[in-house]
């Protein structure tokens, strides 16, 4: 199996200090709302505004905290080895449905202009579960620019337990588990579930790590997700190693260690953490945009020099409240593949920072066209009540557009209630997937309304339909 050599990369010279002891990698329930405001998808915001002052930008900083060598070694021996990602396709036990097959609630969420040129639906019982909240989107398109890991091209999903529906037991509280889906056939997707962990006790046991996956990037051998907003510890993001997928060896309702070996919640593979990034200006506010900011999503952006991550916070679609972008380098060191690029004492500073006035942003995206000399954001404008499109605005520091829906001359013309934006730079298309499976009044209560609805448009289309 084809494997580039950067994927194959191990961390040399001096030991990673282990400084995510016990359960710093435990978090509180994901603050997953539903919000009966509505949104008019008209409201144009305007140009981006630079934040440029050191107070500013110092908000943004992070440290990066990684799990010794050892513990993650001792881990991986102790459950067998790693399975792969290609291992974990090949179990694939879930079908996805292709547009023709979904439900009309499921494509009535499809964007209404641009058209999506590709549109999946999930199987039967995620469609409609209440429990689980899909939230974020990376593919083998941020992994390698030529599209695939090794030889299979592949969609990561990530899902959030939902920590507001009546009745779900504590211990479920903030889980976190992804879809690895097997995307080598365009007309036959299926997927496998692969629940979120984290080493304890030196690499003998695991417990679960509960975040709220707002957004995830697999950039080269690391997948990045977004923590919880006010996480313990302060983390922001969650690192993975995506060449440490390991098997569960006993079934059972626990989560780590157990008689007889490892048990994962009844999930048959696991993704251990190695390490975290935590915000060095303390807890973050999801309140205003004037404190250390909760990031909601992140993103790839792959025209920038070097390749960097996307940042957003979200406030309610609602208010007024403004919201800030920023962006951070990756490393372009070889033993630290797929990590952030960091200064002295493991700090991660941000390299640009803006200020939107666009609302409820729940993904953002950053891309510079060919021969442009500063890159466009596209803001993924999401209302909060049902039967409402929301809007994709591109915006730069000259002023946003988005397009114009032909019936109702608005701009709310995205898909309904969808959450981050991943490009694919290989085939060119903006994936991006939709959330809700609510009841007639917004609840997470029965009987659901399948709503949820994963899909793709080709970039060049979001740019010619923009008004």
């Amino acid at each position: 199996m084809k494997q580039r050599g950067r994927h194959r990369r191990k961390r040399r010279g001096q030991a990673l200090r282990a400084t995510l002891a016990g359960t710093a990698l435990a978090l509180t329930a994901a603050a997953t709302l539903i919000s009966t405001s509505q949104a008019t998808g008209g409201d144009d915001p305007g140009a981006l505004t630079p934040l440029t002052s050191s107070a500013e930008i110092g908000k943004l900083q992070l440290h990066e905290n990684l799990v010794s060598e050892k513990t993650l070694d001792t881990l991986t021996a102790n459950m067998g080895g790693n399975v792969g990602v290609h291992g974990v396709l090949q179990s694939a036990n879930h079908p996805m449905r292709d547009r023709d097959q979904c439900a009309g609630t499921e494509t009535g969420a499809l964007p209404v202009e641009p058209e999506a040129s590709r549109a999946y639906c999930w199987d039967s019982g995620d469609a409609t579960t209440q429990k689980w909240l899909p939230q974020s989107v990376t593919t083998s398109g941020d992994a390698d620019d030529d599209g695939r890991w090794g030889e299979d091209r592949v969609i990561l999903a990530g899902w959030t337990h939902n920590d507001h529906k009546a009745g779900e037991l504590p211990e479920d509280t903030g889980l976190a588990r992804i879809a690895f889906i097997d995307a080598n056939d365009p007309d036959d997707l299926k997927y496998r579930w692969v629940l979120l962990v984290a080493p304890l006790s030196g690499g003998a046991d695991f417990g679960a790590v509960r975040s709220h996956l707002g957004g995830m990037v697999w950039y080269q051998d690391k997948l990045i997700v977004t923590a919880k907003n006010g996480a313990e510890h302060d983390n922001a993001l969650f690192v993975f190693d995506m060449r440490r997928i390991l098997r569960a060896s006993v079934d059972s309702s626990a989560i780590g260690k157990v008689s007889g070996g490892y048990s994962a919640k009844g999930y048959q593979y696991v993704l251990p953490a190695i390490g975290s990034y935590n915000l060095t200006g303390g807890a973050c506010t999801a309140s205003h945009d004037d404190a250390v900011p909760c990031l909601a999503s992140v993103s790839l952006d792959r025209t920038s020099t070097p390749d960097s991550l996307i940042a957003n916070e979200w406030f309610s679609s609602g208010g007024t409240q403004p919201a800030r972008l920023w962006r951070y380098h990756y490393s372009t060191a070889s033993d630290r593949t797929g990590l952030l690029g960091t200064g002295a004492g493991g700090l991660v500073d941000a390299d640009e920072a803006y200020e939107t006035k666009a609302v409820g942003v729940q993904g953002a995206l950053s891309h510079r066209a060919d021969g442009a000399s500063t890159p466009d954001w596209y803001l993924g404008q999401a209302p909060g009540s049902r039967g409402t499109h929301g809007t994709l605005w591109r915006q730069n520091t000259s002023g946003a557009a988005a397009a114009r829906c032909t019936a109702d001359q608005s701009h709310a013309c995205w898909g309904q209630h969808t959450e981050s934006l991943s490009y694919w730079t290989e085939t060119g298309e903006l994936w991006t997937l939709t959330e809700w499976a609510a009841n007639k009044d917004n609840a997470w209560e029965p009987t659901a309304i399948p709503e949820r609805v994963l899909y793709a448009v080709p970039l060049s289309s979001v740019n010619g339909s923009l008004d």
